[in-house]
């Protein structure tokens, strides 16, 4: 089969053999691919010694054959993968044996998958191949950080910074189903009506004074995912007593505040952690409920998987990159 591997210090197209599967797994003939900002990632984290791996978190296709002891899928089933490895149950922080699929175990970037049925959850009917693709990594993140994590209600308004990531769009339809109300940031035009008509209430530019801009709103949670760049004028805008949701660093990891203001004030700040196969089917029966669209920003060829990793390290994309693999 075709697929996307990291190799020998680079990234290219090379023909991987497909193992069968064991007695609880199954194959997946992969239809779509989601990408995430991961995937740009694992190429400086691997060694050039080490044997070719495919990249790729996000998928969604078909059942093409299962191992002897599967009993809850069959050829034919239409399915998501679940990028959650090995984390099933809800708990405060992920388990040991935890890991997040493309590194080190092979992931989506290719024309099929090997994975333990555990990992595969049906595919919402309503959803095109690209869409399903785009949901179970940045829907799970933002459901866990925004439910489990931050307990966001009805009656709460939630801050966003930076509308256009594939987290974030489903933050704000996520809060928006459920009637709480939404501010969030974009220095592009372009972008910052797109989150308008994704349903959010307040839209700023992210070169606004954001104390001035928000000085009649008051924000009950902060959910973050840049780090550095954003922190403090993020943690200044939310009310005393407020919680800030952090799920990332896209800039820099490592931030300095002042502690004495921050306990004054009697912040809560909390850490989350993609999620586990409990909050993914929650998150899908949300999606359901709700009729959820992914937000699908571009479409790539398998063949111009290269091309999709560059257009998503420009960041000019709004929702999720995708790849058509069948």
């Amino acid at each position: 089969m075709r697929a996307l591997v990291h190799e020998n210090g680079g990234l290219h197209m090379k023909e991987m053999e497909l193992q069968k599967p064991g007695g609880s797994e199954v194959v997946v003939k992969l239809k779509a691919a989601g990408l995430n900002r991961r995937d740009l990632a694992i190429p400086g984290r691997r060694k050039e010694s080490e044997e070719a791996l495919i990249l790729g978190s996000d998928g969604a296709g078909i059942i093409e054959e299962i191992g002897k002891n599967v009993i809850d899928v069959n050829v034919g089933d239409e399915v998501i993968i679940n990028p959650s490895l090995r984390w099933v149950q809800n708990s405060e922080a992920p388990p040991k044996e935890f890991d997040i699929l493309g590194m080190p175990d092979h992931g989506t970037f290719a024309e099929k998958i090997v994975i333990s049925e555990d990992q595969v959850e049906p595919k919402p009917a309503y959803m095109s191949w690209e869409e399903a693709a785009a949901f179970p990594l940045a829907a799970l993140t933002g459901y866990r950080a925004m439910f489990t994590k931050g307990d966001l209600q009805k009656t709460d308004t939630v801050f966003i910074p930076g509308a256009g990531g594939g987290v974030a769009t489903y933050l704000i339809a996520f809060a928006k189903n459920i009637g709480a109300r939404v501010i969030t940031t974009s220095r592009s035009e372009e972008k910052r009506e797109k989150a308008r008509k994704l349903g959010a209430d307040v839209v700023i530019d992210t070169a606004d004074d954001w104390d001035e801009k928000l000085s009649n709103e008051t924000v009950d949670m902060v959910i973050d995912s840049n780090g550095k760049a954003t922190f403090h004028r993020s943690l200044s805008i939310l009310k005393k007593g407020g919680k800030f949701v952090t799920f990332g660093a896209t800039t820099e990891d490592t931030v300095a505040f002042d502690l004495r203001a921050f306990f004054y004030g009697q912040y809560k700040l909390i850490g989350s952690t993609m999620g586990c196969r409990e909050e993914l089917i929650a998150a899908l029966e949300h999606a359901e409920e709700y009729q959820l669209q992914p937000v699908v920003d571009r479409i790539f060829s398998l063949d111009q998987s290269l091309d999709a990793l560059s257009y998503l390290e420009e960041g000019k994309q709004f929702g999720k990159v995708i790849i058509r693999i069948a």
